[in-house]
């Protein structure tokens, strides 16, 4: 390979409250034309291994010229110049935070928690602090045995920031080990969400089949895609309607992708009320919805979106849990509004 220069690595703090990155950019000339890009990435930087490169595509923080990186495998194109944004590393100890929180159920093993809507689960760039497993530490750090020899909670699965509802955590290494095995094979494992989508879906109760993966053009979004994504399903019942304008659903997961149920919901035409992402523009549905109803609705500030229930087995006694929590006020306020056909 010929020298590959590296003509700028900068240091930008421009988004609020995130660690600098620091960004590379690197000309591709006719000796490295036909490589893999994380291959040449990798070599020309010199400091990252081609996996972090690959993590850095998938999470589109990678561009040639003007348009986001798809695939670790694309050949590199001569005359290119490629850039490559990588955020500094979180710090590996969290600190703990007096935050509340709603707790069902904590033994020695593992916490069962009420998440609420704007709290996210765990540090990165963006989200230092003020988050769950801050709020884990400070809640039960003298009784948390340790994950990975450290003084932590153990997240084997997530929620959306704005997503609420029931959440498991571990607190010792065994429970995390159990519980980790039990969400990746999905066995004797319960998860129930309601939703408020736009529209009633035809038939009312059914089954989204269909792979998930990166947007092609969009890296920070999810999207339903013929390539590189994940097989997905998720069974869907609607439990109540108003009109067309909108139904109230409760979505089981078979698979968990990042952004399953949002993603297909809005992949069969019904995405959630409020979501930022998968929401673009204003349903056609909405206009048959009294004025004040539409506009609280249109207004949501996050997807109406809530995991009511979870049922798994005890990591150490085996016993099968199951807890449900209670739609958060906000949540709770929509669905009133539309039973008082918002007048």
């Amino acid at each position: 390979m010929t020298d590959t220069r590296i003509l700028s690595a900068r240091t930008d703090t421009s988004e609020a409250n995130q660690l600098p990155a620091e960004t590379f950019t690197l000309p591709a000339g006719p000796a490295e034309a036909g490589q893999r890009v994380d291959r040449f990435l990798a070599a020309a930087i010199g400091t990252l291994s081609r996996s972090r490169v690959k993590a850095l595509i998938e999470t589109g923080r990678v561009w040639r010229d003007a348009a986001p990186v798809a695939d670790p495998s694309e050949t590199v194109r001569a005359g290119a110049t490629y850039r490559v944004e990588v955020p500094q590393a979180v710090p590996a100890t969290p600190v703990a935070q007096d935050i509340p929180l709603t707790i069902l159920f904590e033994d020695k093993h593992l916490i069962v928690l009420d998440k609420p809507a704007g709290l996210v689960v765990h540090p990165a760039p963006g989200n230092q602090d003020g988050t769950l497993v801050n709020a884990l530490l400070a809640h039960a750090g003298d009784d948390l045995a340790g994950i990975g020899g450290e003084k932590r909670p153990g997240i084997v699965h997530r929620l959306d920031k704005d997503t609420s509802g029931v959440m498991v955590v571990a607190k010792t290494e065994r429970a995390h080990q159990a519980l980790s095995a039990t969400f990746a094979s999905r066995e004797a494992l319960e998860r129930s969400y309601l939703a408020l989508a736009w529209g009633v879906p035809s038939p009312p109760r059914g089954e989204i089949s269909a792979a998930i993966g990166r947007h092609p053009t969009d890296r920070k979004r999810m999207a339903v895609v013929t390539r590189n994504g994940k097989d997905a399903l998720t069974r869907y019942g609607t439990e109540r309607a108003w009109g067309t304008a909108c139904a109230l659903l409760r979505c089981r997961l078979a698979t968990g992708r990042t952004h399953q149920i949002r993603v297909h919901l809005a992949h069969i035409g019904h995405p959630i009320v409020g979501d930022p992402v998968y929401l673009k523009r204003m349903p056609a549905s909405a206009r048959s919805l009294p004025t004040l109803a539409r506009d609280a609705l249109l207004a949501f500030p996050r997807q109406a979106l809530h995991a009511e229930s979870l049922g798994f087995p005890h990591p150490v006694t085996g016993e099968i849990l199951r807890f449900t929590a209670p739609l958060p006020e906000d949540f709770r306020m929509l669905l009133g509004l539309l039973d008082g056909n918002g007048r």
